[in-house]
């Protein structure tokens, strides 16, 4: 199953003090495959985009996903978003975004096991204005088969 992550409004674009502390830190944000947070993106800039393959097969008449990417027990899987400042080859990560599979809505998963891309949108900006984190569940993120 291809999945792509569209990213849009990063903390560090904006003006204003937390959006300078960001860039001055070196602050990235990256998608986490197993432990190691790659594909990184300066937390100033406009955009991101991750595009990821994830395994999916049937268990039980349930659809389950796996792969590097993906983390967490079956029927409670996610995908992580990762926030951390970078020092030449070190990544200090400091806060993560979860992305559940259980909050993407049944057709359009089971449509992407079949065949598309899924696309997940989300603003990357936290209601404190910092980079966001936790769960992130609809409306903060769009999920659809393109």
């Amino acid at each position: 199953m291809h999945i792509r992550i569209e990213g849009s409004d990063l903390p560090g674009h904006r003006p204003g003090a937390e959006a300078d502390a960001l860039r001055r830190g070196n602050v990235h944000v990256g998608v986490q495959r197993g432990s190691e947070v790659i594909d990184r993106v300066p937390a100033g800039a406009a955009g991101a985009t991750w595009d990821l393959e994830v395994t999916s097969r049937e268990v039980d008449d349930l659809l389950d996903v796996g792969g590097p990417y993906v983390h967490g027990r079956p029927g409670a899987r996610f995908l992580y978003l990762s926030w951390g400042a970078v020092d030449g080859d070190t990544f200090a990560m400091f806060r993560r975004a979860k992305l559940l599979f259980g909050d993407i809505p049944t057709g359009v998963l089971r449509a992407a096991h079949d065949g598309g891309v899924l696309v997940g949108r989300l603003g990357l900006t936290g209601a404190d204005g910092g980079p966001r984190c936790a769960r992130v569940r609809p409306p903060d993120i769009a999920w659809q088969l393109t």
